[in-house]
């Protein structure tokens, strides 16, 4: 999981959500502070983002955010190529 140790750039995310109920919100997940299987069992598992919404007028803004709020309302906004062990993970749903 070394990969995940590091916090990507915005313009490469590890994720990037949106939410069609919310038009004009993505966000982007650019560090992962646990590895899957720790997420799955922290009901507080947070990743470190980079949030664009109607409010920040075409900015990022960045925090964390719990894991469930993105998984329960927000998908995948595009499909996109496993570079990482933990990317090839999530794709398959872990």
């Amino acid at each position: 999981m070394e990969s995940n140790k590091k916090t990507r750039p915005v313009s490469n995310p590890y994720e990037t959500y949106v939410d069609p109920a919310l038009p004009g919100w993505e966000w982007r997940v650019l560090k992962h502070y646990q590895n899957p299987i720790q997420e799955e069992k922290n009901p507080y598992a947070r990743v470190f983002c980079a949030v664009k919404s109607p409010f920040t007028f075409g900015s990022w803004e960045y925090g964390d955010t719990y894991i469930k709020d993105l998984g329960k309302q927000k998908r995948p906004s595009q499909p996109w190529t496993p570079k990482t062990k933990r990317d090839r993970q999530i794709l398959q749903g872990g």
